[in-house]
């Protein structure tokens, strides 16, 4: 979220930032409503101190007067508060500014590789794609009866995969990289989506449980990264425990409102899907570093499973909301003959940190916290990619040397 007062401030440059980033806001209302907010407020400051003076006095003829101002004053905070009110869903609608390296486009089409890496296997049989290749443990058919489209029961050999992939990528960061692991809630509230950008602009792509009405909204997580990175919300972090970074393995729920038609066959996007998340809380000015460092560390699991990706550097018009910087990890799909995304690793200045109210302590002052999050990697589109590239020819699936200990040390499915 932004600072009302930066918003005042850099009106112009707020509007050019915006439009780079194909987003209506209505930037004349919202300095309307501020305007007339502070207007309201300095006469409310104006009656209170006069109904104070009042007071003082202690003479019974001021009563009437004092009731007087006592519904002036009342009138004045209900139109604030309705004002604030307007002022709150403006500024809660506007997408982070991006960095001045970002790419200005429309959508994807702007968007900049950066790095390939790998070499694409050519093969000398009829490739097969996942669907295909995991059909023995692969069920949609019943998932559809216990859920509906876009979910997947995996059974033997691909819930083993599955599993191995997300221990395999946890040690990964954990051990190679430091990162904290971290077993969250899957479970949020109203308040913890807001923090990190989910609400109020994407509810439609929330599953929301029904809870108590005394309990507030409550929320299946759609990524890992909305209870990470709100570990510290309404807190200040010594600035001597930074950089904080976490890391955690979890299902993620997402209702995908407005892709119906998009990837429907097969796993590649579904309603539930595991994800290993990377999560960073650092100094503002130590974000852009952090970000690469995080690229690296999501990175490295394709170089240790042998895939061919690439990276690119998303467009302002490609960009997530919360995001002032985004790399996406693209993995490379034989049957698709293309490359999909597998891992976007953005850095968020302190957008989010504003939203959660999470700061942290240096040399006697508070300032916001900057904060990062990235994949490290999406698993089902990880073992879309590892199936098809390590396909046989017999139909089977050889398992990389790096994942063979975490199954056995089995050669093939």
């Amino acid at each position: 979220m932004h600072s009302l007062k930066e918003i005042r401030k850099n009106t112009e440059l707020f509007k050019k930032k915006i439009k780079d980033r194909n987003t209506n806001v209505d930037f004349k209302s919202l300095i309307n409503h501020d305007k007339e907010n502070r207007e309201l407020i300095q006469k409310k400051e104006k009656l209170e101190q006069e109904k104070k003076l009042l007071s003082k006095k202690k003479d019974p003829q001021n009563f009437t007067k004092s009731k007087n101002l006592t519904n002036q004053i009342k009138k004045l905070e209900d139109n604030q508060k309705n004002l604030q009110e307007k002022i709150n869903i403006i500024i809660s609608s506007i997408p982070n500014l991006p960095l001045s390296d970002v790419p200005i486009g429309n959508d994807e089409k702007a968007n900049k590789i950066i790095k390939k890496s790998g070499e694409i296997k050519k093969f000398d049989f009829k490739i097969k794609s996942h669907t295909e290749l995991g059909n023995k443990y692969m069920d949609f058919d019943t998932a559809t009866k216990l859920s509906g489209s876009r979910f997947v029961v995996l059974k033997d050999k691909l819930a083993f995969l599955e599993r191995a992939l997300i221990n395999f990528m946890i040690d990964v960061h954990v051990k190679k990289f430091g990162y904290t692991e971290i077993s969250p809630p899957l479970i949020v509230n109203e308040t913890t989506m807001f923090g990190t950008g989910q609400l109020p602009k994407f509810e439609k792509d929330q599953y929301e449980l029904i809870s108590e009405k005394n309990e507030g909204r409550k929320f299946l997580i759609p990524t890992a990264e909305v209870p990470l990175s709100n570990l510290f919300k309404d807190s200040i972090v010594d600035a001597k425990k930074l950089p904080l970074r976490f890391v955690a393995g979890t299902p993620c729920f997402r209702r995908e409102a407005g892709s119906y038609g998009k990837d429907t066959k097969g796993m590649m996007r579904q309603h539930q899907f595991y994800k290993v998340e990377l999560v960073s809380l650092v100094e503002p000015n130590k974000c852009n570093d952090e970000l690469n460092r995080m690229l690296n560390c999501a990175e490295e699991i394709l170089k240790m499973l042998h895939l061919p990706y690439q990276i690119v550097l998303l467009s302002t018009g490609d960009m997530g909301f919360s995001a002032e910087k985004t790399f996406d990890i693209e993995v490379w799909i034989p049957s698709e003959n293309k490359f999909r995304e597998i891992s976007s690793c953005s850095s968020c200045g302190i957008f989010q940190a504003r939203r959660m109210k999470t700061k942290y302590k240096s040399s006697g002052s508070t300032n916001f916290i900057g904060t990062l999050n990235g994949s490290g990697l999406a698993t089902g589109r990880l073992m879309i990619s590892l199936l098809e590239n390590y396909q046989n020819s017999d139909g089977s699936v050889s398992i990389p040397a790096a994942l063979k200990k975490y199954m056995d040390n089995i050669e093939k499915i």
